[in-house]
């Protein structure tokens, strides 16, 4: 399952990993099939879309920088 009716291009399938919450932002991990997705997103929102580790998701990346190093 994708969104396409969204304005963003980079959509990854993958299963919550991990949450860290905090008073008002939380991080959760998002383990997909291209690696580990971390998100920032609010407290309220994990609450509010009743996340736990082990839930389907659709990360859904948008970026206006990207960085590159050398290896």
């Amino acid at each position: 399952m994708t969104i396409q009716l969204i304005n963003a291009r980079n959509q990854f399938k993958g299963v919550v990993k991990d949450i860290v919450l905090g008073p008002v932002v939380s991080e959760v991990e998002v383990d997909t099939p291209f690696g580990i997705v971390t998100s920032v997103i609010t407290t309220r929102s994990v609450k509010d879309l009743d996340l736990q580790i082990g839930t389907d998701v659709l990360a859904l990346v948008k970026s206006t920088e990207v960085s590159i190093a050398k290896l």
